[in-house]
């Protein structure tokens, strides 16, 4: 065949079989193989080449498997009726997921007063790693079969005893299903419960990716204002009282604060259980409370069986280690058991080895009375940096909640802040109208800095339009 051009070079990295191959496909992509063209025998191509039988006959099958040749026994080889050339997609528009919510590059470090994430700088790093390692291992030498769906039982049996101490909640690990963080558990638990076409209450404010869960599942999100008792329930009942579940952030209420009063808290669990409504507790931030003793779980005081707890360890050692939980009543649990099983099964069984280790071992519980003494320090630091009107800030869970002067367009500010390397979140993105909501900003206590946190305040007032006094700069204290 004259329009067959093959050179081979046997000093080369690559087999004789890969260029042979690699020749002929070249030959027929870029057309100087017409489709139906008839391709020399074995033997043939063999003494042309100087090559043996057997190394043309294996590029001729590398060729057959990727479909661009064809073999009719004894009629011979034959270049395949190659389809028409697709053209590459336009991926112009493509774009990280959503980008109102996640507003920084993932995997990235932390930014100065980010929310939503933990110290960068407390976690016991060398303690985890040696924990891990042996996990890793652990898994590695595992039964080769598919592990519990629910997740492992050694940390399914931790959480179990860590929630009876340390949130008041008696319960089996047989009701506790590990996920992929918060967003797993919600996507597993709207599965399970079956609410397509109804309606949910959610705070508002709340956090604004589960209001869009709840829509892309097919659930209307009511919004129920809150007050400083929490989540206000007559209100809820007013404008949705056949709502189907109720999303509450009852420990600290996101992002505003508050805890649930008792009241409410009986209110509430008499709704769901006349209405035959179901309740998703978000504890986001367990028992991290750094004024007075965290409440009890809103699971603990439910006597029927309408609450399932939703926990995760993204605020206390890592979004991405990507573990969360969920504890579900007993009469939901072979069901929510057989959704992830199908769906949802948990992931990763090395983390969840090191994690029952860390729990078990009393690492976690020290960890986070450490996390705590931290955090308060920063606050503290934080508060005298800013000298910011004492009515003008407010405790909300891990964040200072800096309200803005009337008018203020505070996510204009956050995005003007991150010319600065600082990440404060606008209050307003977390109401459902922005007819209805406050103008603030949210300032992460977690990862500010020793130093330069003067002149971190300096910059975040000034474009908030806050009175600050001069700054001393750090290099003459």
């Amino acid at each position: 065949m004259n329009d067959l051009r093959i050179e081979i070079h046997r000093e080369a990295g690559e087999s004789l079989v890969e260029q042979i191959a690699a020749a002929i496909g070249l030959s027929i992509r870029q057309g100087q193989l017409y489709a139906g063209a008839r391709l020399p025998s074995w033997n043939d191509l063999s003494v042309q080449l100087g090559v043996a039988r057997g190394t043309v006959r294996a590029a001729y099958e590398r060729l057959i498997d990727e479909q661009l040749i064809v073999s009719h026994g004894a009629a011979g080889t034959f270049v395949a009726q190659r389809l028409p050339v697709i053209q590459q997609p336009d991926i112009g528009g493509l774009r990280a997921p959503l980008p109102t919510i996640y507003q920084h590059p993932f995997s990235s470090m932390p930014l100065v007063f980010q929310v939503g994430v933990p110290a960068q700088d407390v976690f016991p790093g060398k303690v985890w790693a040696r924990i891990a390692a042996r996990a890793a291992g652990q898994a590695a030498m595992a039964a080769v079969s598919y592990p519990d769906p629910r997740g492992e039982p050694a940390l399914r049996t931790e959480i179990a005893a860590y929630l009876s101490v340390a949130r008041g909640l008696i319960c089996s690990p047989a009701q506790i299903i590990i996920t992929s963080g918060y967003t797993g558990a919600l996507g597993l638990l709207l599965h399970a419960l079956g609410l397509q076409g109804k309606s949910a209450w959610v705070e508002d404010p709340c956090y604004p990716l589960t209001r869009m869960a709840l829509s892309m599942a097919g659930i209307e999100p009511i919004p129920v204002g809150v007050d400083e008792q929490g989540l206000n329930v007559d209100e809820g009942i007013a404008v949705a009282a056949k709502a189907a579940l109720a999303v509450v952030t009852a420990g600290q209420q996101a992002p505003l604060g508050m805890t649930l009063s008792l009241a409410r808290r009986h209110q509430l669990l008499e709704w769901a259980a006349e209405s035959g409504s179901w309740i998703i507790e978000d504890d986001y931030l367990s028992e991290l409370q750094l004024v007075g003793r965290a409440a009890p779980a809103l699971a603990s005081q439910d006597s029927y069986g309408r609450v399932i707890h939703v926990g995760t360890f993204s605020k206390t050692i890592s979004p991405g280690l990507r573990l969360g939980f969920v504890v579900v009543p007993p009469a939901l649990a072979n069901h929510a058991g057989d959704i992830a099983a199908a769906l949802a099964p948990a992931t990763s069984m090395a983390s969840q080895l090191a994690l029952a280790e860390f729990m078990r071992k009393g690492h976690y519980l020290r960890h986070l009375r450490r996390m705590k003494r931290i955090y308060r320090s920063r606050l503290a630091a934080l508060q005298h940096a800013l000298k910011a009107p004492a009515a003008t800030e407010a405790m909300a869970g891990l964040a200072l909640l800096l309200h803005l002067p009337d008018g203020s367009d505070d996510v204009d500010i956050a995005q003007q802040a991150l010319a600065f390397n600082l990440a404060p979140m606008a209050l307003s993105s977390w109401y459902a109208s922005q007819a209805q909501s406050q103008s603030g900003l949210l300032l992460g206590i977690t990862n500010i800095p020793d130093r330069g946190l003067e002149e971190c305040c300096e910059h975040l007032s000034r474009l908030a339009g806050l009175e600050q006094v001069s700054v001393i700069p750090d290099d003459t204290i």
